[in-house]
């Protein structure tokens, strides 16, 4: 990672970031807005998006992550990788936990594509080469639904229902102790960790992220909660109960406790997309896929003396 620090000339006062970083680095402009997207880029010290103007004087900073060759699909099976529903636009798969949803440096386990791949579907390819046809993503560490585009156009369409956040993303997480109020709106910024380049916090200068919860079981030390997001901020469930002192079962990484996770059983977070639905980009009719818990996760309710199904 190299750090690059520019001063704004007067030539490009009032243009968007993308464009200016686009004119002032040599990179593209898809570059540039992947930059200020992951929060690499700052003005005068506070965190820049894509579309924000830049200011003649101003003193920009930009993260430039070291050159690497990009990562390759692999095709690979993956046990117990589903497919809850497939046409020609697109695909939904029930991923197992343990699988990524495309290939990344120094990332070298199962992916979404590269089992894909490997059962024979062809998927769109539009997007970087190493995750084409992917359009939202769910964490290592997180079982449950994912849509992958087939088309071209349903892959247009879902990346604007899911950045216009028309998609209805559900997911149950065990929670530690018993939130109270026992549902409600988790409203906070999230960004990167101050203290962790791996983690995510809530941040006064984070990304605006709003969770929807409700809990449906209290059970003697947690609640199983059902979750509603309206943005997809990475790892933003966990982050978020973490904040509001209510840690998922088995999340070492966000504070969970470790007593709790063993008795569980547990060697990752308590958190599953259970259900996923949107309008469909071919046929203009809604959705609506669901999923149930793997077997790892009922194991561990059950030990937390849990009986909701």
């Amino acid at each position: 990672m190299a750090l690059r620090m520019l001063p704004v000339p007067d030539g490009l006062d009032g243009e968007r970031v993308d464009a200016a970083l686009a004119r002032m680095l040599g990179f593209s402009r898809t570059r540039a807005a992947e930059l200020a997207a992951s929060g690499a880029v700052r003005m005068d010290g506070a965190e820049v998006g894509k579309s924000d103007r830049v200011v003649a004087g101003a003193g920009l900073e930009v993260d430039v992550p070291d050159e690497r060759p990009a990562a390759e699909v692999v095709a690979e099976p993956v046990e117990g990788m589903g497919i809850v529903h497939d046409d020609d636009d697109l695909v939904v798969v029930d991923k197992p936990v343990g699988v990524a949803a495309h290939p990344s440096p120094g990332w070298t386990g199962p992916t979404v594509v590269g089992a894909l791949a490997a059962a024979g579907y062809r998927i769109s390819t539009s997007g970087a080469p190493e995750r084409q046809g992917i359009v939202h993503r769910l964490d290592v560490g997180t079982s449950g639904l994912m849509v992958v585009a087939k088309s071209e156009h349903a892959y247009t369409e879902l990346k604007r229902a899911f950045k216009e956040r028309t998609v209805q993303k559900v997911y149950h997480a065990l929670a530690q102790g018993h939130p109270d109020p026992t549902s409600g709106t988790i409203d906070a910024p999230i960004g990167r960790h101050p203290g962790s380049d791996w983690k995510f916090a809530v941040t006064a200068d984070g990304k605006p992220s709003v969770t929807h919860y409700e809990t449906l079981e209290m059970l003697p030390a947690a609640s199983l909660v059902e979750v509603h997001l309206e943005t997809g901020r990475t790892h933003q469930i966990r982050v978020h109960f973490a904040a509001v002192r209510h840690p998922l079962v088995g999340d070492l990484t966000y504070g969970a406790d470790p007593v709790l996770a063993s008795r569980a059983g547990l060697t990752r977070q308590w958190l599953h997309a259970l259900r996923l639905g949107f309008t469909h980009p071919g046929t203009g009719e809604w959705l609506e896929v669901a999923s149930v818990y793997p077997r790892d996760l009922a194991a561990a309710l059950d030990a937390v003396g849990g009986d909701y199904r």
